[in-house]
């Protein structure tokens, strides 16, 4: 007799997962725990990826409370026995494209999803951010979601941004994320969904230079200044450089002497509510332009 399955999801691999009964114990990439955090779903544990260290980077985190939840390790340093022993129902993971599972090793997650049901989320620069954003609220409603996406809360925002951006013009926005003291990763802004979405409600996102690199550009702090942004969206992930290494470098300092510096996370949370923040934080800034 086969054994009846009372729970499923299919993930964008196009993988069906099953179980006997809806998963409880959810161990996810600190992204996605972030996001089920949003929808009212506490995970078991969270993994981060080879950009991470030991500590959780609370910047990807959201509002995820990060004491209330164990962490695995990142990137080669995930302690797998570890995980698999704690017992998950599921893990949840992201890809950037090609169902590769990222943050970690190919042979690790081989080995984790034949010991425990993996979902994949794509979160690659080929969706858009309210894809993105209903895949995860189709997961999180099938885990037994408690809270209601907030929609209003979004649809507000975006309203707000979109009557601020609607004369045309409107200030020069930037996304970076520092490398070091002399040099910057410039975001192109067709391969970032955050940024795309921003762009389709009117922000004016600056392209940087034609050259090697899909979603970066690598530029001289010089280069970064000479695109003259009136806001900058700075990575505050914890692999970004510190402000204390670049903050002699005198381009640095004539970008912000001239732009409005706000905090970006190209790995926010994929819910309503963080994308409202997203869009409530540059609102603030081209109003104050």
């Amino acid at each position: 007799m086969q054994p009846q399955h009372t729970w499923e999801f299919t993930d964008d691999r196009g993988h069906l997962t099953t179980a006997a009964a809806r998963p409880e114990r959810v161990v996810a990439y600190i992204q996605a725990a972030a996001t089920l955090w949003d929808h009212g779903l506490r995970p078991l544990g969270i993994f981060g990826s080879h950009h991470d260290g030991d500590t959780p980077d609370a910047a990807k985190a959201g509002e995820l409370p990060l004491s209330e939840v164990r962490n695995f390790g990142a990137g080669s340093g995930i302690d797998l026995d570890g995980l698999i022993a704690a017992g998950p129902g599921l893990v949840v993971a992201v890809s950037y494209g090609g169902g590769q599972i990222y943050g970690i090793d190919p042979e690790a997650a081989k080995h984790l999803e034949e010991q425990v049901p993996v979902v994949v989320l794509d979160v690659g620069k080929d969706r858009t951010l309210a894809a993105i954003r209903d895949r995860f609220g189709e997961l999180a409603s099938a885990l037994g979601a408690p809270r209601e996406p907030a929609v209003a809360e979004l649809a507000a925002a975006e309203d707000r941004l979109r009557s601020l951006t609607a004369a045309g013009g409107g200030p020069r926005v930037l996304a970076l994320s520092a490398a070091d003291a002399g040099t910057a990763y410039l975001a192109r802004p067709q391969t970032w969904p955050d940024l795309r979405f921003l762009s389709d409600l009117g922000v004016r996102l600056v392209e940087p230079p034609e050259g090697p690199g899909a979603n970066w550009y690598t530029a001289q702090w010089s280069e970064a200044a000479a695109l003259a942004p009136d806001i900058v969206l700075a990575d505050v992930r914890a692999n970004a450089a510190p402000r204390e290494q670049f903050a002699d470098n005198e381009h640095w300092r004539a970008i912000a002497g001239r732009a409005r510096i706000l905090p970006w996370n190209p790995e926010t949370p994929s819910s309503h509510h963080a994308h409202a923040r997203l869009l409530g934080t540059v609102a603030d800034a081209v109003e104050d332009n």
